[in-house]
């Protein structure tokens, strides 16, 4: 596939140089920015060694992701990669236990959960969300760990005394340092696994990207519609820069798996995306004479609202908008003045 637009973003302080990495892995981070560079460069890093590592961005970044390029980069690779969410673990391990005909055991839900995991990685999605009885149980487990990490026995371990010998990756879309001074987690908690901490960027901040991450996600979800997809149009692609994905990468996922339904040639068009019609035009000039007279309604809006204010007086509102009268005027007369009549 070629896209036929690139777009370059100058950084002064250039990414450092990296390995190639392994494609095919399942553990792919997409993307060509210094942003991203830096992110494959620290999970090589951290993958091989962490205990304990939290993972923050916004809804949609790529979290689990990241956590899965940890696990895949660790000792523990070929170990089980458990997933859970933070607000429905108590749940979800009470199913588990049913399933295994493990209820007659004291374990809670932590203590289980390390046992699904053991020599493999527990990843905590929306750690935030995890009461806060249940983040006091995770951190005694942790402790509990720290007292005997070189101590393991031997035997299988029992199910309420765990002695873990596995990683913890958490993950959440709130500022836990924030929480935890408002006492809505667990201090101690945050503390140890914010020792080791990767950041990720929202997709607007890393535009750049998208081609990239476009070109990989129809290679992915093509062939599962029967679809060969092998280009996207300059104004499809213009129209993608241009958006904000709110919902970042996993927003971008979605729309290029709804956009592949409908395409019946080879090439991917801006009628593809109709999803993004209303915040983005499909070309640069009509976007940026749509953010123009954007910028002009707000101005008259702000300009109305204030002579309104003002008793219709002009003068007032001159002296409070900080403008001379003759540009009020020119103002009124021509953007607004049929709507004062």
């Amino acid at each position: 596939m070629s896209i036929t637009r690139s777009t370059t973003i100058l950084d002064p302080s250039p990414a450092p140089i990296e390995e190639p990495w392994p494609e095919g892995s399942g553990l792919e981070i997409v993307g060509s920015s210094a942003e991203m560079r830096r992110l494959r460069l620290q999970v090589r890093r951290i993958g091989p060694h962490f205990r304990t590592v939290l993972v923050h961005g916004e809804a949609g970044t790529g979290k689990e992701q990241v956590a899965r390029a940890l696990h895949g980069m660790s000792h523990a690779a070929d170990g089980p990669f458990v997933v859970c969410h933070g607000a429905a673990l108590e749940e979800a391990i009470a199913g588990h236990l049913k399933e295994n005909d493990w209820s007659s055991h004291p374990a809670d839900a932590i203590g289980c959960l390390a046992r699904m995991a053991q020599r493999g990685t527990l990843f905590l999605d929306g750690i935030h969300e995890m009461p806060l009885q249940t983040q006091l149980r995770l951190l005694r487990l942790l402790q509990r760990h720290d007292s005997t990490q070189n101590h393991i026995e031997a035997s299988r371990p029992n199910l309420h005394d765990m002695r873990p010998n596995l990683r913890m990756i958490a993950a959440s879309s709130e500022n836990l340092k924030i929480l935890s001074s408002a006492g809505r987690f667990q201090p101690e908690l945050y503390q140890r696994f914010a020792m080791v901490e990767i950041t990720l960027p929202p997709l607007r901040d890393r535009r750049e990207d998208i081609p990239d991450l476009t070109k990989f996600f129809i290679s992915q979800l093509a062939p599962l519609y029967e679809r060969k997809v092998l280009a996207v149009s300059d104004e499809a692609l213009e129209r993608m820069l241009s958006y904000s994905w709110p919902g970042n990468v996993s927003e971008l996922k979605g729309v290029v798996r709804s956009s592949i339904s409908q395409v019946e040639g080879d090439r991917l068009e801006s009628h593809h995306l109709p999803m993004l019609a209303q915040e983005n035009p499909p070309t640069s000039a009509s976007d940026a004479t749509a953010k123009s007279a954007k910028l002009q309604d707000v101005i008259e809006q702000h300009v109305l609202r204030v002579l309104k204010g003002c008793g219709g007086n002009k003068v007032r509102a001159a002296e409070t908008l900080g403008i001379s009268r003759s540009t009020l005027y020119r103002m009124l007369d021509a953007s607004v003045s049929t709507i004062l009549q």
